[in-house]
């Protein structure tokens, strides 16, 4: 019941406008995960911007199981083998930020999409997670059960060979 996965990889690409750069961002999403990505809206209006609630700012994939390991193990590779400590939080999350979608390996550059930054998120957990999320009886995990940072970070060193600084 201690064993650790990867529950879910939350990949975000914010363009801040709507239009052309937000099918294109959808278009380099699409060509890195083999998945159709969800557009997300501005949650409120920035003037200074020129930003209106609701508009379409981003666009967002999520994967899970298999494809989301393999494409872990590419993001751990963009990031040269080397993770931030700063990085994780203390429930076993891990969020990275790549800055250019092509220094991703198995990643051409495509003129017509142009060369986009995006936010990496995984989420880690263990058996018995799921008793949270229910709707019907749900429960707290308790402390012991919960996933900390020094288990995430030896969690990313033993199985994508990551180094923690």
């Amino acid at each position: 019941m201690k064993r650790i996965v990867v529950d879910k990889v939350v990949i975000n690409i914010g363009v801040g406008k709507s239009g052309e750069p937000i099918e294109k961002a959808k278009k380099a999403l699409l060509e890195l995960t083999g998945q159709q990505p969800a557009v997300r809206g501005a949650k409120k209006t920035v003037r200074d911007f020129g930003i209106h609630k609701g508009e379409p700012i981003g666009a967002i994939v999520t994967m899970r199981r298999a494809p989301a390991i393999e494409f872990l193990k590419r993001i751990v590779a963009a990031k040269k083998n080397t993770l931030k400590a700063s990085s994780f939080d203390g429930f076993g999350n891990i969020s990275v930020g790549i800055h250019e979608h092509i220094d991703i390996p198995g990643t051409k550059y495509n003129p017509d999409i142009g060369i986009f930054g995006m936010d990496v998120n995984v989420t880690l957990s263990r058996p018995g997670y799921r008793i949270a999320r229910k709707s019907r009886k749900s429960a707290k995990i308790g402390k012991e059960h919960r996933i900390n940072k020094e288990e995430a970070m030896e969690f990313f060193r033993q199985q994508y060979g990551a180094k923690v600084e």
